[in-house]
């Protein structure tokens, strides 16, 4: 059972939040139950309560929008309705069709998009949908809000003859103007209304001769204002049928109210289902506002609270264009405690009331400003001790009332306890205070409950370090400006940097070094230490800063680099491919090349046709079989291919005839002895490679694919063996 008390909400800001949620509202009825919101005492109801205003957040970004849900309150008709033989006003019964139309309209939405609002649908699958409700109105009121004439027989009647005599009013009364203004016993004006009569304006010396109702007359008395006998008659018949009306249409309307009165219950819940969705609707935007999610609920005794922002104070300073820091919180079982420590005005109330605040506003069904991999779980109590706690009206100091309340911590604090102290132990002699103030940290570490709270006390401080399951954090503090940099460390106490402000504030030297031999060596040579750790920890975050922006630029300059590399190995690919392609067709050319020097030097056509049937077969071996219709095709160019061959191989022969004979008559210059190794060519080649062996007047050519037997004669020097 779920138990925060009222001091806990004003410590906290609470109400705060729900000013501002009320305002989000549309109904008067939704902006007071916005002000009402407490946590919620029950798991499963709350669990709903979140679910649905989640579900509320995600219709801002979808095309199924929720339809509009405001109405006009009917709480007196409500009232009205509950008293026996009472009866409604006609305008009552426009607003009762109106809120039943809004109801259904949003009902059947819901109950058709139940795959996006399952949880808003099974709170409305609750109520009737029915439409008895407005088709009993329309039948007696129109949409201005009158009495329809057909309501009854009886008022159809009365009003047609009321009708017929306003004709004959109207009729009586021009004739009587027409007959006297003849005579000239009518002042200029000739009519004039009263008692919301029309009356004629008669001159005085006149109206003896004017027959009718004297009315009144003018303030100087020389009108007198007479209704006209006959349009007296006829008023007195119009003045009956209206007494009439009026009772008939009494009589509607409690025959109305009477049929309206059996839905009583359901008009009740018809004002309260649209005001809930008036609330839940306020806290969807007010998440939208704060960019609110839902974190994890756990059952592990875990919160951490990833990137958090204090909600108040995040709007405020949005209003402001100034920057919110967030902070990250992290209990659990093995780290239940964490002690804040640092100098003043660092941020340390703050983070605090972060953290209470927005548990509590979790706890009461709203959405967070905090991380999507944030989590939690619920606290059954939330015990707080914030601000300043003088109490004026029982007389008690700041120090008698905190001791109160640490006495109402023991009393409720546990396992299921989140307790929130800001400058514990203060209020009382350091010494002392300090003392007893460990006690009770011990206190409550000892019982499991999980707690953050602020300190100056070294003594805290140590306490922190020395229990397994609690642990030190300072706020942040910039070693050389000595201003705030409003983030959370954990994992170390904080400095108050007493001094060293004092120096900043422009006291002088000489007192804050009596100062200091005042107070014992061993606490200055602490405070001193955790500052420098402080001081240590404030570079290694600028470093950190630092090194994360230049991962962040080695990260882009890799990925740029990694798309560079991708480009130049596809280059290289499609090099590779196209040498190897020119190193096949060198490796083609060297083969009909030695084919043809045998057959230059044999005449041999039959081991020609031979050698070049085997080149075509070792390149087809390596293709796929080809079907009858491509063989054929193959046989066809096979052929084409060794007739051009042989007149390509008839060409070369006549060439190398008339190369020799050239040879002949030109001087032969002295040509190099090749060796194993040298770098070589053919005479009419581009290919280089080099000698593997030599044998006779042969050599064995490596091109680095492939090795041909060449002619030493057919070959060029171009290198000596490296």
């Amino acid at each position: 059972m779920i138990s925060i008390t009222e001091k806990t909400l004003q410590d906290l800001q609470f109400p705060t939040v729900l000013e501002t949620l009320s305002s989000l509202c549309n109904t008067d009825i939704g902006k007071q139950k916005a002000l009402q919101i407490i946590p919620f005492k029950e798991k499963e109801v709350l669990m709903d309560a979140l679910l649905q205003t989640s579900e509320y957040l995600t219709s801002f970004q979808n095309n199924n929008a929720i339809p509009n849900h405001g109405f006009e309150a009917i709480t007196n008709e409500l009232k009205f309705l509950a008293i026996e033989d009472s009866f409604l006003e006609v305008g009552s019964f426009r607003k009762i069709a109106t809120i039943s139309e809004t109801s259904n309209i949003l009902l059947l939405f819901l109950k058709k998009f139940d795959e996006y609002y399952p949880k808003l649908n099974s709170k409305a699958s609750a109520i009737e949908i029915t439409k008895v409700i407005i088709g009993l109105i329309d039948d007696v009121v129109d949409k201005y809000g009158e009495i329809k004439d057909n309501a009854s027989p009886s008022l159809l009647d009365i009003r047609r003859n009321m009708n017929s005599v306003r004709g004959k009013v109207n009729q009586s009364f021009g004739v009587a103007l027409t007959q006297y203004n003849g005579l000239g016993y009518l002042d200029e004006i000739k009519e004039s209304f009263v008692q919301n009569r029309r009356v004629l304006a008669v001159l005085a010396m006149y109206r003896r001769k004017v027959k009718g109702s004297i009315l009144g007359s003018s303030k100087t008395g020389s009108i007198a204002y007479i209704e006209p006998e006959l349009t007296l008659q006829y008023s007195r018949e119009l003045s009956n049928l209206e007494y009439e009306e009026k009772e008939e249409i009494t009589r509607i309307l409690k025959q109305l109210t009477d049929a309206i009165r059996q839905f009583l219950p359901l008009l009740i819940q018809y004002q309260e289902f649209l005001s809930d969705i008036d609330v839940i609707a306020s806290k969807a935007k007010y998440a939208q506002r704060i960019n609110g999610i839902l974190p994890k609920i756990n059952e592990e005794r875990k919160l951490f609270f990833k990137e958090a922002f204090h909600p108040i104070l995040y709007l405020n300073n949005k209003l402001q264009n100034e920057i919110t820091y967030p902070q990250t919180f992290e209990l659990h079982q093995e780290k239940r405690i964490i002690v804040i420590s640092g100098p003043n005005a660092g941020g340390k109330t703050i983070s605090l009331k972060t953290v209470g605040l927005l548990q509590l506003m979790l706890q009461s069904g709203m959405l967070i400003p905090v991380h999507e991999r944030s989590e939690t779980f619920l606290f059954d109590r939330i015990l707080t001790d914030i601000g300043d706690n003088q109490s004026i009206e029982n007389h008690l100091s700041t120090y008698s009332y905190r001791l109160k309340n640490m006495n109402y911590f023991l009393k409720k604090c546990n396992n299921k306890t989140l307790f929130l102290i800001d400058e514990f132990g203060t209020g009382s002699d350091p010494e002392l205070g300090g003392a007893l103030a460990e006690i009770f940290l011990e206190e409550f570490y000892h019982r499991e409950a999980f707690g953050i709270i602020t300190t100056h006390y070294s003594n805290l401080k140590i306490l922190a370090n020395e229990l397994p399951f609690a642990i030190n954090a300072n706020m942040l503090f910039d070693e050389k400006s000595l201003e705030p940099i409003y983030k959370l460390v954990l994992g170390q106490a904080g400095s108050s940097f007493t001094f060293e402000v004092a120096q900043k504030n422009g006291i002088p030297f000489g007192l804050i070094n009596r100062a200091k031999k005042k107070i014992e060596v061993g606490k200055v040579r602490f405070d001193k230490t955790i500052a420098n750790l402080q001081k240590e920890r404030s570079k290694m975050e600028k470093t950190s800063q630092t090194l994360k922006e230049e991962e962040s630029k080695a990260r882009e300059e890799g990925k740029k680099m990694e798309s560079i590399n991708v480009k130049i190995k596809q280059k290289l690919e499609s090099y590779q491919e196209l040498y190897d392609s020119n190193q096949r067709l060198i490796y083609m050319g060297q083969k009909i090349d030695d084919i043809a020097e045998k057959y230059f030097n044999s005449k041999n056509k039959k081991e020609l046709l031979g050698e070049f049937l085997k080149i075509v077969e070792i390149e087809n071996s390596k293709r796929k079989k080809a079907t009858v219709k491509e063989s054929k095709i193959i046989e066809v160019k096979k052929k084409e291919i060794i007739k051009e061959v042989t007149v390509h191989v008839e060409k070369i022969r006549i060439e190398k005839k008339e190369k020799k004979l050239k040879a002949n008559t030109i001087i032969i210059k002295p040509k190099p002895i090749l060796k194993v190794g040298d770098r070589v060519r053919m005479h009419d080649g581009k290919a280089v490679g080099s000698i593997d062996k030599i044998e006779k007047n042969k050599a064995i050519v490596n091109y680095g694919v492939f090795t041909s037997t060449v002619s030493l004669e057919a070959l060029e020097f171009v290198e000596s063996k490296k």
